[in-house]
């Protein structure tokens, strides 16, 4: 089976359980909404990607993994998106949760995701209940505080927050989780893997800074110039459009060079360009990395 398949059945068999008889029907139509269709599902498929290229001998609890970490990310998006955060209209290019189903149903359907992710990983734990712990402290680190995407969110409230430290909890934290829970899901030392995710999630920040910046609605599913019209610190407006791009290209060049040597290091590394491929505006692709 392929990853993306392998993605998707795992994430609708933990949308599936919360859309029984019984469940409200507008919470169970909105948890959907939220998470199909997807985006490019770039966590999950890195998350397998590592378990791959260390063995993954045990898939059930690997798909587990990659899915609790995009229904992080997905309850992530809906909450980002309240009127309280961004106040956005447009996610994926379609209408946002709070738009479709309302404020109060929104911040229950984020609330839901995070528990939904944590139940997947419990299930599925069984098969290998010794790398449970290590697996769920790794993946909780990567949303919670002090470092976890829940204080990224906090630090736009905070009046002198530094951009390293803002990227690397908002966005890194969830790239970080991936690569490290691909290894332990797979049985195998973490640590030669913690470099990539902390690489891309720099890069993809960077990208995402200047798609923000430079890209229109219509390119991206999503509003344009957040960054700016809500005062968030960027990369852009620290180093520049041309920094910003020499930063990116940096970072997608250290995040290939720190791949373990492995089986699937080749396709990690394939993976790892076509990500920057996709994230460079189109305006800058003709500098991007090759």
């Amino acid at each position: 089976m392929d990853v993306v398949t392998r993605i998707e059945q795992a994430l609708n068999g933990a949308i599936g359980r919360a859309e029984t008889a019984n469940s409200p029907p507008k919470l169970a139509s909105a948890l959907r909404y939220a998470v199909f269709p997807g985006g490019a599902r770039v966590r999950p498929q890195l998350c397998l990607a590592v378990a791959g290229a260390c063995g993954d001998d045990t898939p059930a609890l690997s798909d587990a993994a990659a899915a609790a970490i995009e229904l992080l990310h997905c309850a992530s998006l809906v909450h980002d998106d309240l009127p309280c955060f961004d106040d956005a209209d447009l996610r994926r290019g379609k209408p946002t949760v709070h738009a479709i189903h309302g404020e109060a149903l929104a911040v229950l359907v984020g609330d839901g995701l995070i528990v939904m992710a944590f139940e997947a990983l419990a299930m599925a734990g069984a098969a290998e209940p010794q790398r449970l712990p290590a697996l769920t402290t790794t993946i909780a680190r990567a949303v919670g505080a002090p470092r976890g995407l829940v204080a990224g969110q906090a630090w736009e409230s905070e009046p002198d927050p530094v951009l390293s430290e803002y990227q690397r909890a908002k966005t890194g934290g969830l790239f970080t989780a991936a690569t490290v829970s691909g290894a332990v899901a797979a049985g195998a030392d973490p640590g030669p893997w913690r470099g990539l995710g902390d690489h891309l999630g720099e890069a993809y920040q960077i990208a995402d800074d200047l798609r923000d910046a430079l890209c229109t609605a219509e390119e991206l599913g999503k509003p344009v110039g957040q960054d700016e019209a809500l005062g968030r610190p960027n990369a852009v407006e620290e180093f520049g459009v041309d920094g910003a791009l020499g930063r990116l290209q940096q970072t997608l060049n250290a995040a290939v060079d720190s791949i373990p040597d492995c089986p699937g290091a080749a396709e990690l590394q394939q993976l790892v360009l076509l990500q920057g491929k996709r994230l460079t505006p189109k305006q800058l692709a003709a500098v991007s990395v090759a």
